[in-house]
């Protein structure tokens, strides 16, 4: 079983190698809690249909020109990344800049929660 550090160490390598799928089927619990700042419909999702739901959205919506994954810092059973994206709207069009920094839970070797943290 891994340890958080691990888990957030080869979250970082699948993330930067693009392997998102991967990432959620080999470090995702079944039962991951996602929980966004915004509130709305999306605000909290649970389980990986509501994650694969979310994520279905979010690609529509952005298209990622440039991202800059930084961390792990693990403490307990947690670890932080943060996140540093170049992206474009796919609608109107207009380049953006978002950064985020992301709380990850760990139980069990697997993410059980995931809670983000940006300016709205």
């Amino acid at each position: 079983m891994m340890t958080p550090l691990e888990v957030g160490t080869h979250l970082v390598k699948l993330i930067n190698e693009g392997k998102f799928e991967e990432l959620y089927a080999q470090l995702y619990s079944p039962e991951i809690a996602s929980i966004e700042p915004t509130p709305g419909s999306m605000q909290i999702s649970k389980g990986m249909a509501a994650i694969n739901a979310k994520n279905e959205w979010w690609y529509a919506e952005h298209e990622t020109k440039g991202l800059v994954v930084e961390g792990p810092w693990p403490h307990g059973n947690q670890f932080i990344l943060t996140f540093d994206m170049d992206l474009v709207h796919r609608t109107s069009g207009k380049p953006f800049r978002m950064k985020e920094a992301a709380l990850y839970t760990v139980e069990g070797g697997k993410i059980v929660e995931e809670k983000f943290f940006y300016e709205s």
